[in-house]
């Protein structure tokens, strides 16, 4: 997987948290950002991140966004891995 195609992972579950009320709620009290942030700041970076690192810390929500985008269960870790630069890194 390479930038581009992390990032519209990223994008792509972005739009799958907005779409659950109750869980985009969540990820906002937990990063602290507001809606109009979210707006603002949806293609960026870091707002991927945040969103891709919320993601990851339930198996559920991964498995739940992976299923609805026709994805395997491994997209989301990989996504976040290559646009914090560790794609290829290896640890011993």
């Amino acid at each position: 997987m390479n930038e581009e195609m992390a990032e519209t992972v990223a994008l792509q579950a972005l739009g799958w948290l907005v779409a659950d009320q109750e869980l985009l709620d969540v990820f906002l009290g937990s990063t602290g950002a507001s809606v109009e942030d979210l707006r603002a700041n949806a293609g960026s970076r870091e707002t991927a991140l945040a969103v891709l690192d919320f993601l990851v810390m339930n198996d559920e929500w991964v498995e739940s966004v992976s299923r609805a985008q026709n994805w395997g269960n491994d997209t989301v870790l990989t996504a976040r891995a290559v646009l914090l630069g560790e794609a290829g890194m290896q640890w011993t």
